[in-house]
């Protein structure tokens, strides 16, 4: 998947069929409710007929002046209109209900399909543009298959119920109003091809708009502190106006569309009438009456169904933008090998990684044998490749060549889920979620845990004082991403959840750097007893943090250049010695 965006708007005309068919397959599940549909929406068509001739009735009673004759005409008149009305809720109802289940299908489809992306996708792609799939593009789709469907149905049996009676009255006639659908279809067929070029770029602005307006929130604090207030609304007008023109450019072409077919088709009557009154015989005044009454009401259901090429091909695009995202490839997981907890023994042969569009790779030939129970620091500079490697280890991302084995078997041959259940993680950006505070630390596959152990870890991880301090303890609710805590109970809140993991291999990637120094001295004395037992890899920018691990490894643009004891990498006097002599040099800290 190497664009979803482009690929959306280079979607030849060819395959633009096949985009629709795959679209109509939702619909394939309700077809009861669709034949019931078409039922109503075949009474409603039937119902324009009815009042035609009941016109042609009122025409004669006037004519007769037959006083008998007046009750005939207004109960007819509300007979159809029961009919019109019963047909029209029926079909419409039942399409409506047929587009919403569709909706729901297909934004939980492309959600759990987003949750099965490979960690790629999120690193290249606008994350706007991901999110106004779900929240635009999905709506797009489903006006293309139901709602199309619903205004070709109602019109479309409008439009045959009047066109057979029109061929009963006067066939000759008929045929001349015949001529102009090709030149309706031309218009149609030049008119949606546009349409669908604009969606295509609506749909980009829509996703733009999103990420503009998502980054402002995320980042609020940092826009304030740093007087981007005037930046971000500049930003946010400049893709807003971008909309605007997109949208403005569908609608001067949706509005000059219906116009002009409804000029077309006027042209046609108009011509009708001047052919009836001059060389047609007219011998019933009431049949010519209702035979020009039903050439004016194929009129504006001729109007709306030209409307619904357009709203199919936008639709289209919608749908193109959709299934490209769910026939992109999800993560790789072919491995069989379960293990119900693993010892923890961690070997990189010959390692080599680098990120797409990266032309220096972020690993070079990483070679590392780390024992059960042992703790691995790795210090440098950043984007020396600490965090790269750890990230490897839980198949964030796949390693370009060698191999990474846990307990001595490779880690493409564990299940994914049963690889990522050995593994802890708490790294520098905690992430919450708009839950309790028990649900944070139980979240996922921990839900199963009792409160009691919550209670345990969030008090290895010294949490359960300022736990039991917030309004309803456990249960209170902590808003979007923890934003109603500090960034030490937030990261408290994230080892506790490591904690209650309770997995064999633990990595601390800058756990601690959210901490004032009196919450880091109780995380790390919760952090060596929970280490223990466990291999644990822990990056730190503080190296004061590392110097009781069993081993240092020193890394630099993607290479292993030092490894070994706090002590012996000082007696080495290389890397590690001028790290720790001059942190802030090489972007770390000594506290």
């Amino acid at each position: 998947m190497d664009s979803i965006s482009q690929k959306n708007t280079t979607v030849g005309d060819a395959s633009a069929w096949s985009v629709y068919k795959r679209l109509l397959g939702y619909v394939k599940p309700y077809s009861g409710w669709f034949l019931l549909s078409f039922l109503g929406f075949s009474l409603f068509g039937a119902s324009s007929v009815l009042f035609v001739k009941i016109l042609e009735n009122l025409v004669n009673v006037i004519a007769a002046n037959d006083p008998a004759d007046r009750y005939l005409v207004p109960l007819q008149v509300i007979g159809a209109t029961l009919l019109r009305s019963l047909g029209s809720f029926v079909g419409i109802y039942l399409m409506s209900r047929i587009a919403f289940n569709i909706i729901h299908q297909l934004r939980v489809q492309v959600f759990n399909h987003m949750t099965q992306l490979p960690n790629a996708t999120f690193d290249e792609k606008n994350s706007g543009n991901l999110t106004s799939i779900i929240t635009y593009n999905i709506n797009g789709v489903t006006a293309a298959a139901t709602d199309a469907i619903k205004i070709s149905l109602r019109e479309g049996l409008t439009v045959i119920w009047l066109f057979g009676m029109l061929l009963s009255m006067d066939w000759r006639l008929t045929l001349v109003f015949i001529v102009i659908a090709p030149v309706i279809g031309l218009i149609v067929g030049v008119v949606g091809k546009r349409l669908r070029r604009l969606s295509n770029k609506v749909q980009n602005t829509v996703g733009d708009l999103t990420q503009v307006t998502g980054e402002m929130i995320n980042g609020f604090k940092v826009m304030r502190s740093f007087g981007g207030e005037d930046y971000e609304k500049q930003r946010f007008e400049k893709v807003s106006k971008q909309n605007w023109q997109q949208n403005m450019k569908i609608v001067v072409t949706s509005a000059a569309n219906t116009p002009l077919i409804q000029l077309i088709i006027a042209c046609a009557i108009g011509f009708l009438i001047f052919v009836a009154l001059s060389f047609m015989e007219i011998k019933d005044p009431a049949s010519f009456v209702a035979y020009m009454t039903a050439v004016a009401g194929i009129l504006p259901a001729m109007r709306k169904l030209g409307e619904v090429a357009p709203t199919i091909l936008k639709g289209v695009a919608a749908a193109d933008s959709v299934f490209t995202l769910l026939d992109s490839d999800t993560e790789k997981d072919e491995g069989k090998h379960l293990v119900a907890r693993a010892r923890g023994d961690v070997s990189f042969n010959n390692v080599v990684f680098g990120y797409a569009n990266q032309p220096e790779p972020a690993l070079k030939k990483i070679n590392l044998e780390v024992k059960a129970g042992e703790v691995v620091a790795l210090v440098g500079k950043s984007g020396s490749g600490k965090s790269t490697l750890v990230s490897l280890l839980n198949r964030f991302h796949d390693v370009s060549t060698g191999e990474i084995r846990i307990d001595n078997v490779p880690i493409n041959d564990y299940q994914l889920s049963n690889l990522r259940e050995q593994i802890a993680l708490v790294n520098q950006q905690v992430t919450l979620f708009n839950d309790s505070v028990a649900g944070n630390i139980g979240y996922g596959s921990l839900q199963t845990r009792s409160l009691e152990e919550i209670r345990k870890a969030a008090d290895a991880a010294y949490a359960t004082e300022f736990i039991q301090q917030l309004p309803e303890g456990f249960n209170t609710l902590i808003g979007e991403s923890g934003t109603r805590l500090s960034g030490g109970q937030r990261q408290r809140l994230a080892i506790a959840r490591a904690i209650l993991k309770d997995a064999p291999i633990l990595i601390l990637d800058e756990a601690t750097s959210a901490l004032d120094n009196e919450s880091e001295r109780f995380i790390q004395a919760a952090l060596e007893q929970v280490m223990k037992g466990r291999t644990t890899f822990v990056i730190a920018h503080r190296l004061s943090t590392i110097e009781q691990a069993d081993r240092i490894l020193v890394m630099d643009h993607g290479e292993i250049v030092e490894q070994g004891t706090h002590s012996e990498l000082l007696m080495k006097n290389g890397y590690y010695a001028r790290l720790y002599s001059s942190p802030l040099e090489y972007g770390v800290s000594d506290s």
